[in-house]
Formats: C-alpha cells, structure tokens, sequence
C-alpha cells in the first residue's frame, strides 16, 4: 500500500500525477462518478486512463467524509471516520481474504476530512438484504468472513488499541428509550413474539452487556454491520469471489456477533432453520484447521450473540431517515432475527431483569475539562432562576470554546413587567483560569462551594436594556444599563449524569442578589436548576426543546427533545417525585409554536413514563442569536415559564428552544 501526506477531500482535488504516485501506474486522464448513497461518507468510481500498453486497473473507488457539515460532525464525533482508515492502514494489510486493497488512506482528526483509494469490486453485486441470500451466496459469506476473523482473534495488540476499543454509547436507557418509539411506531405489525423478545432484552441489556464483557468471552475484530447490503458478490470479471465493505463501525468484541448478525437476517428463516448446521461450519471452515475455537465454541457464540441482530433491528431504524423500503427492512431484520433468538433458545441466557439506576457526575466533574481536539468542542456551565412572587427570572451561561479561542458569557434578566436585560459577549477572551472569564464591560466568576451541593456565581458589567426581547434574535442594540448578580445555587434535587453525552443537570433552590441599573433584587430559596456540559457541541445541526420544571408538590421534570434531520426524535431526562429515586425518562416530546419574530408563544411537553403533560405559560423571554465558526445562525429562544399539569399541578422553571435558520 502506497501513502502520502496529502488528505484528498473532494474528487476534484484529484490529479493524474496524484493517482499515478498512488496506484504506480502512469495514469493520463481520469473520470469520475458518484456510486451508492452513504450519508456519513460518499463513495465515487474514478475510471483511469493509462499510457498505452501500460499495465494499470481500470478503475478505482474513491471514498471521502460528506458533504453535508452534520453528517461530518457526526462522522468526526463517533470516530466513524478515524476506525475506517485505520482499519485499511493499520489491520487490512494482515488480514487477506474479502478486503479491498487500499493504495491510499489520510484522515485529518480536527476537521474530519479523509480520503481512501481502493480498488474497484466491479461488476460484483450488492446483495438484497430484504430479498435475502441464496444458501451459496450465505455459505460463501460466512465463510470469508471466517477468513477475515482468523488471523486477529484473540490479538493482545488489538485488544489494546484505543480507536478500536470505544466504549459503546448503548446502554439500557438508551435502548428503552429507543424501543419505546420503535414499539409505537410499528405497533400494528410487530408480534407477540417479537415484543417478548425485544422487552426481554431491554430489561437485561446492561446485565447482558457485562456478562457479554468478561475476560473468558471470546473476543475478535467486529465489522458491526455485517449484512447482505455491505457485501459485494464477485461475478465474472470480479477480482475476487466476495468483497466487504464499509468498515466504519469496525469494533474489538465478542467475536461471533457479525456471525450471529449475518446467519439471523441474510437468510429467510426457513432456509436458516434448514440449513443451520452448513452455515456454522462454513464458518468454522473459514477459521481453518489451527483455529483454536471448535465448532460448538461457534454455536454457543452465535446463540449468545444472536441479540445483536434485535438491537440492530430497534436502534438503527430510530436513528436514521425514516422510507418505506427502510420499515420493511427492519421489520424483516426483526422479524429474522427475533425467529433466531427464540429458535436457539438465546432468551435463557439473559441476565435477570433489573431497572437501571440513574447516573450520579462524579463531584470532580464540577470543574473544568481537558479539551479535545474537535473545533466544535465546547465545556459549558448555565444556572437559571425564577421568581414568580417578584415577576423575574434570569440565566447565565459560560462557554469556553478552546479551538476557536473564545469564551461566551451570558447573562440575562427579563419578566413579563420589566424589560429584558442582556449581557451578551460571544467573542471574550479564553480565560487562563476557567473559575474567572473577562471581557471588555464584563466579568464572570463561578465555583463549587460544595461540589454537587453549593455552588456561587457572579457577573457583572454593562448589559443592554430592551423593550421587545426579539431584537436580540435580529442582533440589534438596546440601551446600555448596569447588571450585578450575586447568587447562590443550593441543590434539592438528585444530581443526574446523562448517559449518553458528558453531561449532568441539577435541580436547585437559589439565594442572592440582582442589581440591574442601581435596584437591587433580592431571592431566597427560589427554583431554578444548573447543569454542566463538555464534548462536541454542534447548535447548528438540530433543534431541541431542553426543560427543567419544578412543581410546588416538589417534583422536578426535566428533559430535552432533539430534533436532527433525518433520523427519528431522541430525548432524555428525568422525574424526581420528593423522596423517590429519579425516573429516566423513556420520550420527551415538545409541541411548540412561535411568533413571526421567533419568540415562542405556546409550548406543551409530555414526559413520559407517566405521563405528565406539562403546559407551559411564558412569563419573560430572554434569547439570544447563535452564530456558527462558518456563518450558520440558530435563533436560541430561553425563557421563564409557568407550568400546568394535566393532573392539576403548578409549578415554573425554564424552558430552551434551539431553532436553525
């Protein structure tokens, strides 16, 4: 394999010189077209000319990150994009068998560009992951696939390497979360059958995991999507029988999940019920005669990993744009893969059912974070409050943003009788010292007085008064005034860590003083809440409804109902009833409708299990605009609100709506 240092990002920064270095053939011209329809990467055939009577391919394949900037993120965030290229440059080379050969890889780890050259499979055909495999076409992929795992199960080194070995972002939380939506969304046409098994592995997942995790599992290189749409099928002209593609989601686990993956869905089940035993020793085959696994190690792997295919079925069809070719897809996914469970008896297996516990942050987590490299990483802290008695509320925020070099302070009054006060800088200095940001007319300081416990900010500076909140959406000046605040936040509620981002909120009471041009406010175990974030933060690629609600019965509600184009709606949160543990939440669903001038004007949250349905009345908006590294503009509506429960409950809090334009 031939590399060099140059990262190619689109296909017109290729050349004929560049494709000769890299493929050593003297190429004259080139061509491109654009094949298949990946969203995390895009794929292109480059057919090559070459001097005459010079040997050369006549075609290549080209892969490079997205087009789409969220798709990048993501692709950049998940590693998707890092475990590819390592894969071709670091495991592809030991391994033989069903690989492309790669004549090129680069991957940029701040920007998330990466460019792989292999070669080209034409005219292999992609196989029908709904139409199904033939016997022949599934023994022949099971056994490459044996192939492929021989020389690295067991590895010490692979075991070890970190871009291998991410923690999986999957928990039972999540998992419930998701199951949730898919069970109401095809609830007409999924069985009894299938709901047992699916309820059954939701309830055990976290148990299952850790089973699944310890030292005596046999662990090997995992392709993670291991089915008839990523294989290529040689056909005549083919430079071999059996090409695999798409590496992204490459893992070091248990070694028979792609095998169980594969034998629960690439087959109709009658043709898997048929032809079983075929299938494992094809498999088995492919290790070759010094494996050191013997065919029922195979058979016990593959039942005990038979659930792979299920949480596939669940969390994919959630998680991307919804087609009808996608339902029927999962919906046969589902349907083959929980025959499978049920027919080796996998239900057995599972752990007990046990409900997880929710998340605490470790009290050291209440100060700042190493950065990554990502330009879009961000560590943030907000604190609100609000007063109904006094008719005010207010927020503050502190954004540091290391890889641009700038830190966002935030601090914002407003109410329904008063105006809205802004102090508003998104261009200060980062701060050497977390604890204390600066900026030309402001000053923020914040710590821990207890962590988890007590925690005290104050800001200072000159801010800027405003009769109509939403010209701080159009970024126009109000009048100059003076804002102090002084405040103490005492934490009533459980903390609660998020699992599935670095982050944790903490419903509290709050203690101090706002002095707004000269008149001093004065609060006393108020409600409010904080919460504390750190890792990629992208408000430029979803929308989001965030809450946090406190009840007079002293209940605190909170969560967030994420929005990102073309997969289904994600949330989490929580409900903390007085002297109950917390409940996660399995939805979060926000209907809200805004003004022309892009305040909100109602919103209605449901949270559920429950559920409580919480209608919020707007007491004092306090937005602020939102503008990307790259021009992008998200209009970011925060205000106080009162609450009314379906049940006949009150409350208020805080309320954020997250709108890209």
């Amino acid at each position: 394999m031939q590399t060099n240092d140059i990262v190619i990002e689109r296909p017109s920064d290729l050349t004929a010189q560049w494709l000769a270095a890299a493929i050593g053939a003297p190429v004259t011209g080139f061509t491109i077209d654009r094949i298949g329809t990946g969203q995390m990467s895009e794929c292109y055939r480059v057919g090559l000319s070459c001097d005459d009577g010079a040997d050369g391919p006549a075609s290549m394949v080209l892969k490079v990150a997205a087009t789409d900037p969220t798709s990048r993120q993501t692709g950049l965030a998940l590693g998707l994009y890092e475990r590819e290229v390592k894969f071709y440059s670091d495991i592809a080379p030991r391994l033989g068998g069903p690989v492309a050969e790669c004549y090129h890889s680069a991957y940029d780890p701040e920007t998330g560009i990466f460019s792989l050259l292999l070669d080209d499979a034409a005219p292999a055909e992609v196989g029908n992951e709904i139409q199904g495999a033939t016997v022949a076409d599934a023994v022949l992929a099971l056994t490459e696939l044996g192939r492929l795992h021989a020389p690295v199960i067991g590895s010490d080194h692979l075991a070890h390497a970190d871009w291998l070995t991410r923690a999986a972002p999957l928990n039972q939380a999540l998992v419930a979360s998701l199951w949730a939506g898919f069970a109401d969304r095809y609830a007409d046409a999924i069985t009894p059958d299938q709901r047992l098994v699916c309820e059954r592995l939701v309830e055990s997942f976290d148990a299952y995991l850790a089973e699944e995790a310890v030292s005596d599992r046999i662990k090997g290189l995992v392709h993670g999507d291991y089915r008839l749409d990523n294989l290529l099928f040689g056909r005549p002209g083919s430079r071999r029988d059996l090409t695999v593609v798409d590496w992204q989601t490459v893992t070091w686990g248990p070694a028979m999940t792609d095998v169980a993956y594969f034998i629960g869905c690439a087959v109709a089940v009658e043709d898997r019920r048929a032809h079983y035993d075929e299938l494992l020793r094809a498999y088995h085959q492919g290790l070759g005669h010094d494996s050191p696994l013997t065919l029922e190690d195979v058979r016990d792997g593959v039942r005990r990993q038979s659930f792979a295919g299920v949480m596939m079925a669940v969390v994919s069809s959630m998680l991307v744009e919804r087609t009808d070719r996608g339902d029927e897809m999962f919906l046969t996914m589902l349907d083959r893969h929980t025959s499978h469970v049920l027919d080796t008896g996998a239900l057995d297996i599972l752990p007990a059912p046990e409900a997880p516990q929710a998340l605490i942050p470790d009290p050291a987590d209440e100060g700042a974070h190493p950065p990554g490299e990502e330009p879009l990483w961000n560590e943030s802290w907000y604190w609100d409050f609000a007063d109904p008695a006094q008719g005010v509320g207010g927020w503050i925020r502190l954004g540091l943003v290391p890889n641009q070099n700038v830190a966002w302070i935030n601090a914002l009054v407003c109410g329904p009788e008063v105006p809205t006060v802004a102090l508003v800088n998104f261009e200060a200095p980062l701060p050497t010292d977390p604890a204390l940001a600066r900026a030309d007319g402001a000053e923020l300081r914040h710590g821990a007085i207890t962590p988890l416990a007590t925690y005290r900010v104050e800001v200072r500076g000159t801010a800027a008064e405003y009769d109509d909140p939403s010209a701080l959406l159009r970024d126009e000046p109000g009048r100059p005034v003076e804002l102090a605040m002084d405040l103490t936040w005492t934490s009533v509620g459980i903390p609660y860590a998020y699992r599935i981002t670095t982050r944790y909120e903490i419903p509290c009471t709050i203690t101090g003083t706002v002095t707004i041009g000269g008149r001093v406010l004065e609060f006393e175990a108020v409600p409010g809440q904080r919460d504390h974030s750190y890792g990629v933060r992208d408000w430029w690629s979803m929308d989001w409804v965030w809450s946090a609600l406190h009840l007079e019965d002293g209940t605190h509600l909170h969560g967030v109902d994420i929005r990102i184009p073309g997969i289904s709606p994600v949330s989490v949160g929580y409900l903390q009833r007085s002297g109950d543990p917390v409940t996660e939440t399995t939805s979060v669903t926000a209907d809200a409708t805004f003004a022309d001038n892009g305040l909100p004007l109602t919103t209605t949250i449901v949270y559920e299990p429950g559920p409580v349905q919480a209608t919020v009345d707007v007491r004092g908006h306090a937005p602020v605009r939102l503008v990307g590294p790259d021009g992008q503009i998200s209009q970011f509506p925060r205000s106080w609100v009162t609450v009314e429960t379906a049940d006949g409950r009150s409350g208020v809090g805080w309320v954020e709506w997250n709108r890209n334009l």
